[in-house]
């Protein structure tokens, strides 16, 4: 058994540069089959990256306080205190709080708790490949990542 108290973990460095960070639940808790991560969300922040999706894995978010906006395929969704949202294998998403208030979110993801980051892929079609659509991320690439396609190979900066 592992017991934390979110309050006192460390943080994270934000993918979308969020004031706060992440904390690493999953991390703390030392879970293999489950990842966890805690969101203090300023407005206009996100507990992601931008708008993508993982092939390898599922995702919930809970929100804890206020409310998270999920862009996805349909459209766009608010996702309110109380309330949760999943997203499948190859489910495209990106959540924001674009409200003007704090929100707390609470992100699960299964199976494992660390990202095999080739299965991750953001809507970018290939330069050179006419039928991929989609490329993957590839932190090798620049100084702040890139993408790879997955097909040819082909990196660019972001």
């Amino acid at each position: 058994m592992e017991h934390v108290t979110v309050s006192e973990l460390d943080t994270f460095p934000h993918p979308a540069g969020a004031t706060e960070g992440g904390r690493a639940l999953a991390a703390a808790l030392g879970t293999t089959d489950v990842a966890m991560n805690h969101y203090t969300l300023a407005p206009g922040e996100a507990p992601d990256g931008g708008y993508h999706t993982h092939l390898d894995q599922e995702e919930v978010f809970y929100v804890l306080e206020g409310t998270v906006t999920f862009d996805t395929d349909d459209g766009s969704r608010e996702v309110n205190e109380g309330e949760a949202i999943r997203f499948a294998p190859g489910d495209y998403h990106h959540g924001e709080n674009k409200t003007d208030e704090e929100a707390v979110v609470l992100a699960i993801g299964a199976p494992d708790s660390r990202h095999d980051w080739e299965q991750i892929r953001v809507p970018v079609p290939c330069p050179n490949c006419d039928d991929v659509d989609a490329l993957g991320v590839d932190f090798g690439a620049g100084d702040q990542g890139g993408l790879k396609c997955p097909e040819c190979g082909e990196t660019m900066s972001v």
